[in-house]
């Protein structure tokens, strides 16, 4: 089959699983959240952690915004606090960013175990620092973690350079623990996969049967030895994919990412194939033209069952941003209400409803959020006034690169 033919096809491949709308909801991001969550970090760079409105203003072109930076800023006062002409965290957020930061300080013991099954799981037992680094939020790894982790466990792990090319440093695994090396299946014996499809989907079902059947390979095994494209290598790659999920924040990862570590896990080309064979085990989605897979069995409905400490702080992080603009909102409504009442105009109440159920135009008017933060915000659908938007704020998943 000729390059573009195969493409066509494994495009149709990925659109053929058919959509579901809580997973899907499950695997919404939130931009807002992602573009303040950089502006905190952005902030806690600077001295005293405060950072020169002027400043900040220039560093919007970078996380492509449009517009006021104090204007975006004051759509978030729980978050924010502006303060003359610099912008600073408020004690809410600074309360927030402490707890994580303790969190962290406190789970380095695990993260150490996730890191060090992390290289068991690939074949040469390491992985540079490059490769590392694309994947270290989603596994809940701190941006510090070659001075925070790696250091601190000599005997777990070591730096090395077999090239003397930067490119090339990784982290090698020094010690095989056998106690790390027992996946999430194999912790509830007999380690079996579940298959989370309703009853009717019979033919996925069959197969899904005649896939159990096969012996369970553990994923921190050596897979050498097993013969390209047998059932067994299929069992062997699919509990693979399972671990690393299992090892995530979210329970879920980019699919071209994880097209990245083909070669230190040995997985095959054609990933998109293999994970919609098993519909059952895993979702794949297209969602924001990303493709994604998500671990069935974490999720019930849209919400993840159980959430790391870490998403519990990220969580909150949402929720504070979400009272922050609930309040906004409501500041600008009675604004706006009050600047009616002065026109003349037909009132509009908090909630948004026109007394005397008079339709409001379709037009933006003068009166409207006129912040001109060019995020598209404003009467438009999906953006301040829907409340549908902010309830995705503390239910989103969060973005790998802005975690």
């Amino acid at each position: 089959m000729e390059k573009h033919q195969w493409l066509v096809v494994r495009r149709l491949c990925v659109w053929s699983m058919k959509k579901e709308a809580e997973l899907e909801s499950a695997l919404s991001r939130n931009r807002r959240w992602v573009v303040n969550n950089q502006i905190k970090n952005i902030i806690l760079r600077y001295p005293n952690k405060e950072i020169p409105m002027a400043t900040l203003q220039k560093k919007f072109k970078s996380l492509d915004l449009q517009g006021k930076a104090r204007n975006w800023l004051s759509k978030y006062p729980s978050c924010f606090e502006i303060h003359g002409d610099r912008c600073r965290l408020t004690k809410r957020l600074t309360s927030l960013v402490a707890e994580e930061h303790s969190l962290l300080e406190a789970q380095q013991p695990f993260l150490a175990r996730r890191l060090a099954k992390l290289l068991m799981l690939t074949l040469r037992k390491r992985l540079t620092l490059l490769k590392i680094n694309e994947f270290k939020r989603a596994f809940g790894l701190p941006d510090d973690y070659l001075i925070t982790i790696v250091p601190r466990y000599p005997d777990l792990f070591r730096i090395v350079d077999h090239t003397g090319r930067r490119s090339s440093l990784a982290v090698e695994l020094l010690r095989w623990d056998p106690h790390l090396a027992v996946s999430a299946l194999q912790s509830a014996a007999p380690p079996r996969f579940s298959c989370c499809l309703p009853s009717s989907w019979v033919k996925s079902w069959e197969r899904f049967r005649e896939f159990d059947q096969v012996p369970y390979f553990s994923p921190y095994s050596d897979p050498r030895g097993l013969v390209e494209g047998s059932r067994e290598m299929e069992k062997r790659n699919v509990g693979l994919v399972h671990e690393l999920l299992s090892l995530t924040l979210w329970k879920r990862f980019s699919i071209v990412k994880l097209g990245h570590f083909r070669r230190e896990f040995l997985l095959p080309d054609r990933l998109n194939v293999l994970l919609l064979r098993h519909p059952g085990i895993f979702y794949v989605s297209n969602k924001y033209r990303i493709y994604t897979v998500l671990l069935r069995e974490a999720y019930a409905g849209s919400r993840l069952v159980d959430k790391d400490p870490l998403v519990v702080v990220k969580d909150k992080f949402g929720e504070l941003m979400q009272e922050g603009l609930h309040e906004y909102n409501q500041r600008r409504r009675l604004l706006n209400v009050e600047k009616r009442r002065n026109k003349g105009l037909p009132l509009v109440s908090v909630d948004g409803e026109t007394k005397g159920r008079r339709r409001r135009s379709h037009q933006v008017s003068d009166d409207d959020d006129d912040d001109d933060d060019g995020d598209g915000a404003g009467r438009k659908v999906g953006g301040l006034f829907d409340p549908e938007e902010r309830k995705r704020f503390y239910k989103v998943l969060f973005d790998d690169d802005a975690s």
